[in-house]
């Protein structure tokens, strides 16, 4: 089986369709440091915007994978069907649909999507893919769920062109893992993590000052007996405050881009093999807070193959 992966980012939904023995025939990622860290691991370049690619000019392929960024559909309400979206990245996604008629698809996005201008935006994508042709379920998994320390919720959309297909394909179920933040720690982070008096006191000024207000924001603080963490953001390269590591004796400290990608479950040589392509810190902490949790894909991946294989 051939799929396709768009907006694909630093590569995670692709990470398990790959181990499943399946053919990738196509990727896309507009964000160029995203392509080095693509390329680095896959060796193959995505090609660029996806709205100057002509859908007939894409390989013909079973599965299409997309992790699309959730734009405003700003006519929303005031046309009918594919207007509804034109203009978004959503509509270059159907079009591909229409076009190409892939059996399946595996669409991800932030929990919030579901609620989204008051549900209309997921109204229109749930129409617009059924009018398509396709059927389809949509469920929110939490990484925690699957091994991994991370409380990240997201929602996730499956469809098939064949009503049974659809019928017979379950979301996975939690795997009732324990999960330990210190299984992926390292043991002798650089100095460099650890952050320095100035932004410590701005992190303790701003907490307390939430607190004062009468809500929980501020930074969350963590340590290796911790069974999981905040959900990391693409703005983590900033100031590191959704997750912060305790340290004896001084300052915590932000985690390293290897635990950050330990988090979101990508091989261990993941972010290795990106360095040695000139990747920096800042652009690895941003791919990771928008990359999907890989284990969450895989078991999402076996159960639309063993649907798929019938």
């Amino acid at each position: 089986m051939k799929f396709i992966d768009l907006f694909a980012g630093a590569g995670g939904l692709r990470i398990p369709f790959d181990e499943l023995g399946l053919e990738s025939v196509f990727s896309s990622e507009i964000d160029k440091f995203a392509q080095k860290t693509y390329y680095s691991y896959f060796g193959e370049i995505p090609h660029g915007d996806i709205t100057e690619v002509e859908p007939k000019d894409i390989p013909d392929h079973d599965i299409l994978l997309a992790g699309f960024p959730c734009q405003p559909f700003s006519q929303a309400g005031h046309r009918k069907g594919f207007a509804d979206t034109r203009g978004t990245l959503f509509f270059n996604i159907e079009e591909i649909l229409r076009v190409k008629q892939p059996q399946a698809f595996l669409l991800e996005n932030v929990k919030g999507l579901r609620g989204h201008d008051k549900g209309r935006t997921f109204k229109v994508i749930s129409e617009n893919l059924s009018k398509l042709g396709y059927h389809f379920k949509d469920e929110v998994l939490r990484a925690k769920d699957f091994g991994l320390p991370q409380n990240r919720e997201r929602v996730f959309i499956v469809g098939f062109k064949e009503f049974e297909k659809s019928f017979n394909f379950q979301f996975p179920t939690p795997l009732n893992l324990k999960t330990r933040l210190g299984d992926i720690l390292e043991e002798s982070p650089d100095e460099k993590y650890t952050i320095s008096d100035k932004l410590w006191a701005g992190h303790q000024r701003r907490k307390a000052q939430h607190k004062t207000k009468g809500n929980g924001f501020g930074y969350g603080m963590f340590n290796e007996e911790s069974e999981y963490t905040n959900t990391i953001s693409a703005r983590y390269y900033k100031d590191g405050s959704e997750i912060l590591i305790e340290q004896d004796g001084k300052n915590p400290r932000k985690l390293t881009p290897y635990e950050a990608s330990q988090l979101q479950g990508f091989p261990e040589d993941f972010i290795e093999k990106a360095r040695k392509n000139g990747l920096s810190d800042v652009q690895l902490y941003k791919q990771m807070g928008n990359a999907v949790p890989v284990s969450v894909i895989r078991e999402i991946a076996k159960n639309m193959i063993k649907v798929l294989n019938g």
